[in-house]
């Protein structure tokens, strides 16, 4: 074995600073409230909360929460929409001493209680519009709201818990490829070493207003936050119908002078190709999630930031300023964080030459405590190092990459089979274990097609058992009650069998393409009945690259998401001349919905009456992701 020295000079593109000692997230926002307490730290429309509030207001939850036994160790659920809220009740779990699971309220109730058993919560905080439709189990489940009365009589004082570096902060869950999500442990140490780096490398300072716009469950939501709020800065939240489209979010960041924004990937890549002002207050866009295959023009106002890293490390391992457009190639991932060490290492966990191909282990701060009540996958994936140290863990993480002659990294895509979808990681075996529990389906597996970023798509492969027949939207309702919609497959293909390997694995290359004659038919197909279903049928079609459309399909279900919602939006209006709003499209996504609403804009428009008569939206931008 190579003794640390060398595998550092070979497998490890830069040093890491010493990250031990740091003071734990709540000490430091607490800090910030006594210093700056009427300075604002989070806002979200109307609902303005400045730090002696945020302070209040936690430490009036963290007393009940400490009532129902909530301590060092105890894991709280915090079941919420992005709010105001929500980031009070994040707190308030460290101020008891706890740590927080977030949940997203609109995930199948039987992922939830697959969740919240499985993470073996103490009690779950909720906003009261879904206290009555969260899962029962043995944990307690508390309503909040912060304007409500009731809560203004608790006490405003600290509690008297310490919170120690080696405490539990936050556990998020993830795709796991048994066929069950698996929680990510992460503590206050490596939560306080993603914030210092934070902090130093992009300059924030009390000044900085920052935004909160990642989906409830997403690990950068956890970048996106404690920084600033450890800064003593302004944590802005956008509304939902904002965060996914382009020209009304860059609009938002201006009017709010967000000065430093987190954008995933794909969003990042939309936002790039517009026109900003040279006024703009945004200094730094940060990005990540997928790979980056865009880079800057030289007249933008901002720099851009690409950056990488698996949950188990804490959000960020890797980071580097992406280079404007006159340099050729995609951007790397930069280089390894503060406290943090990379090394690619082949096979035998042996360091490869630079310029070499190998897999990315992160060691250092970053390194999060393993999966929660998952020994036997905690001990596969997070190894001893090689260096022989006593205690000392790398994160093995199945990604491919090689250091540059600049000392950067190059990102190369995935060893094993688990996909990014949209900035989620995805494992393909939970979707087959769901698809599998269907009465009709023998055997099955899934893949994604199409381009990258938003462009990608998956694909169902099934074999029905002899006799079965199915169709592709009762597949598709099944998977809905037991995933998340980013999970669900847009396309439904029937196969005799599922090809196979030498080795006796799928073999993805043989599976035929999607087609018309080989996809599972919808369970009604009805085909365009009005001329305004038809030249809308003829818009979707080629959008969402599928052969037909029925006038019931869903345009989220058939692979459809928000960005693709505003290029719909935009060629609705090049060919009807009227404009459909993106929360007409959450309310209507059907066809036959959509029709109605483009008929109703019209005739409002012969009549000279501007209004489109659309409801309020009822689902969220999340929902869509």
């Amino acid at each position: 074995m190579k003794p640390d020295s060398q595998l550092a000079e070979e497998g490890r593109p830069t040093v890491a600073t010493p990250g031990a000692g740091r003071v734990c997230v709540p000490e430091l926002i607490e800090q910030q409230c006594e210093k700056r307490p009427e300075a604002i730290a989070i806002t979200a429309g109307s609902s303005v909360v400045t730090y002696s509030e945020l302070e209040r207001l936690a430490n009036r939850l963290a007393h009940h929460l400490r009532e129902l036994g909530v301590g060092p160790e105890s894991l709280v659920g915090v079941c919420m929409e992005r709010s105001t809220a929500s980031v009070i009740s994040n707190l308030a779990c460290f101020k008891a001493g706890g740590a927080y699971l977030p949940l997203d309220p609109s995930l199948p109730v039987e992922r939830l209680t697959f969740m919240l058993s499985d993470a073996n919560v103490a009690a779950v905080v909720c906003s009261p519009s879904v206290s009555n439709t969260l899962p029962g189990g043995s944990w307690q489940i508390v309503s909040f709201d912060p304007a409500d009365p009731n809560w203004s009589a608790g006490s405003e004082q600290r509690p008297e818990v310490a919170v120690q570096p080696e405490n539990l902060a936050y556990v998020i869950y993830t795709s796991g490829s048994t066929g069950k999500p698996k929680g990510v442990e992460i503590t206050h140490a490596n939560l306080s070493n993603l914030v210092a780096w934070h902090l130093r490398a992009f300059e924030v300072t009390s000044s900085d207003r920052a935004s909160l716009q990642a989906a409830v469950g997403f690990d950068a939501s956890v970048w996106e936050l404690w920084p600033y709020l450890a800064a003593g800065a302004t944590v802005a939240i956008p509304e939902a119908t904002i965060r996914n489209h382009p020209e009304s979010l860059r609009d938002w960041l201006m009017a709010n002078l967000v000065t430093i924004t987190f954008l995933p990937t794909a969003m990042a890549e939309q936002m790039l190709l517009l026109r900003w002002p040279a006024e703009s207050a945004l200094r730094t866009l940060l990005t990540g999630a997928d790979t980056l295959r865009r880079r800057p023009e030289p007249s933008l106002p901002f720099r851009v930031v690409n950056n990488y890293g698996p949950t188990e490390c804490t959000v960020v391992a890797t980071s580097g300023l992406v280079r404007d457009s006159s340099t050729r190639g995609l951007p790397s991932i930069g280089s390894a964080i503060d406290g943090t060490q990379i090394y690619i290492l082949d096979e035998k966990m042996r360091p490869v030459k630079n310029g070499n191909a190998g897999e990315i282990y992160i060691g250092g701060d970053s390194v999060g405590r393993g999966y929660r009540n998952n020994p036997a996958l905690t001990a596969e994936r997070f190894v001893a190092s090689p260096s022989g140290h006593d205690g000392e863990r790398l994160y093995r993480t199945g990604d491919l990459a090689r250091i540059l002659t600049n000392g950067e990294i190059e990102f190369l895509g995935r060893i094993d089979e688990q996909m990014k979808i949209r900035g989620f990681r995805v494992e393909p075996g939970e979707i087959v274990s769901a698809l599998d529990s269907h009465p009709s389906v023998h055997a099955s597996t899934v893949q994604l097609a199409g381009g990258s970023g938003e462009e990608k798509k998956l694909v169902a492969y099934v074999v029905l058992k002899s006799g079965a027949a199915v169709s592709a939207d009762e597949l598709r309702q099944m998977l809905n009650q037991l995933l998340p919609d980013y999970m669900v497959p847009a396309v439904f293909v029937k196969v005799d069998r599922l090809p196979v390997t030498a080795n006796g694995k799928v073999d993805h290359t043989a599976l035929p393409l999607p087609s018309a004659s080989n996809a599972l038919p919808e369970a009604h197909f009805v085909a365009p009945r009005t001329i305004v279903e038809q030249r809308l049928a003829a818009i979707l079609s080629p959008l969402l690259r599928v052969e037909r459309v029925s006038v019931k399909d869903n345009f989220f279900l058939l692979g459809g998401h928000s960005l693709l919602g505003t290029q719909l939006l935009t060629r609705i209006k090049e060919s009807f001349g009227v404009e459909l709003s993106l929360l007409s499209l959450f309310d209507h996504p059907t066809l036959e919905g959509m029709s109605v609403e483009i008929e109703n804009l019209i005739l409002a428009k012969v009549n000279g009456n501007g209004s489109n008569g659309s409801s309020p939206s009822r689902v969220t931008v999340e929902r869509s992701r």
